[in-house]
């Protein structure tokens, strides 16, 4: 039996975990976090992805899952309402659609819960070796038949089989942050966006009325700072979303906040995804970043893909899922880039979701 080592356990993760479980390998997934993470924005599962999640056996679960939001609306820096729509909302598009928005944490937890693969949190990927020889940060040593780095934005593994990801990441000039609040204003299943200036976010709550998440982002050019230094991220928003509406409570809450999440809108764009016994899946290898509302549905139906082409065997299956995800790949990066500011039109978010076929 081929021994697989997956590296992250957020979405592709544990899909890739399903479906190499499903084709016969013994999968063993490592995870920097301690435990699975909490907290996270709304993702949404579109297209191609709807039916990976189906042939999963997860559909239902998933869509019992969902936000139910009511509506949204946008105020200006006195939180004055500009406009309200109880049809659609920025993040999950209209209420008519296939489409399922949820919870990232909500969605980790059904993907983990179907899979039966080995899962060693607190540990990371010291060295990788050409042969498939693996050190730990924990000393554990072993050899694995496929390495896959499922973990994304600055992905480790693409920085051990690559190079640094300086390389590979293109900024698109603004950072975000998400992290869970008291519900102060009572917003009822409902979003509210703003912005002030070079800043802005958005705010929503949906099952439990007691919380809320909280977005704070801010445009910028390239920032110097510690992707893993919480302390100095936050500082970070303090400075530049002092301005916004309700600051001073969305940033008091946001130094109590222990699920505190930031880093930059960027997408990577490599040549190749795969190297020897490496291969990358979702944001490590192709991140289209949240602006393109993609990257979830991107890392499903890569991981599905990734995971059929290594059952089916061969020496070419890595060529196989670069021919098949490429076109994909493109589509959804390029939804980022439609209309800066505003979002892609749900007509090209939708072509682009349905650019592949799952055999």
């Amino acid at each position: 039996m081929k021994k697989v080592l997956v590296s992250g356990a957020s979405i592709g993760g544990p899909v890739l975990a399903y479906w190499l479980g499903r084709h016969g390998f013994d999968v063993t997934v490592v995870e920097r976090a301690p435990a699975p993470r909490k907290g996270g924005q709304a993702v949404d599962i579109r297209g191609a992805a709807l039916t990976v999640v189906e042939r999963m056996g997860l559909l239902e679960r998933i869509r019992e899952l969902r936000t139910s939001m009511r509506g949204m609306s946008m105020v200006d820096a006195d939180g004055n309402e500009l406009m309200r729509s109880e049809e659609e909302t920025l993040s999950g598009g209209r209420f008519d659609s296939p489409d399922i928005e949820i919870m990232r944490d909500d969605l980790n937890r059904v993907l983990l819960g179907a899979s039966t693969a080995r899962y060693l949190y607190g540990d990371s990927i010291a060295t990788l070796g050409e042969d498939g020889e693996v050190t730990f940060d924990s000393g554990r040593h072993d050899r694995y038949d496929h390495v896959i780095g499922a973990d994304g934005l600055h992905s480790n593994v693409r920085r051990l089989a690559f190079g640094p990801e300086q390389q590979f990441l293109h900024h698109l000039g603004t950072y975000v942050s998400i992290y869970t609040a008291e519900n102060f204003l009572g917003l009822d299943h409902w979003q509210t966006w703003f912005n002030a200036g070079e800043a802005g976010g958005a705010l929503f709550s949906d099952r439990d009325p007691a919380e809320m998440r909280v977005n704070l982002g801010f445009r910028s050019g390239v920032l110097d700072y510690d992707y893993r230094d919480v302390e100095q991220q936050k500082r970070l928003i303090q400075e530049h979303c002092a301005g916004v509406w309700e600051a001073d409570r969305l940033l008091e809450a946001m130094w109590k906040a222990d699920d505190f999440y930031f880093d930059s809108m960027a997408q990577v764009k490599m040549e190749r995804w795969t190297k020897g016994r490496v291969a990358l899946v979702g944001d490590a290898g192709y991140c289209a970043s949240p602006l393109s509302g993609q990257g979830t549905s991107l890392a499903l139906v890569g991981a599905y893909v990734l995971a059929e082409e290594l059952g089916a065997g061969g020496a070419d299956a890595h060529d196989r899922y670069e021919a098949r995800m490429r076109p994909f790949v493109a589509a959804n990066q390029a939804l980022a880039h439609e209309n800066p500011g505003q979002g892609a039109a749900p007509e090209s978010v939708q072509r682009a979701a349905n650019s592949i076929t799952l055999a």
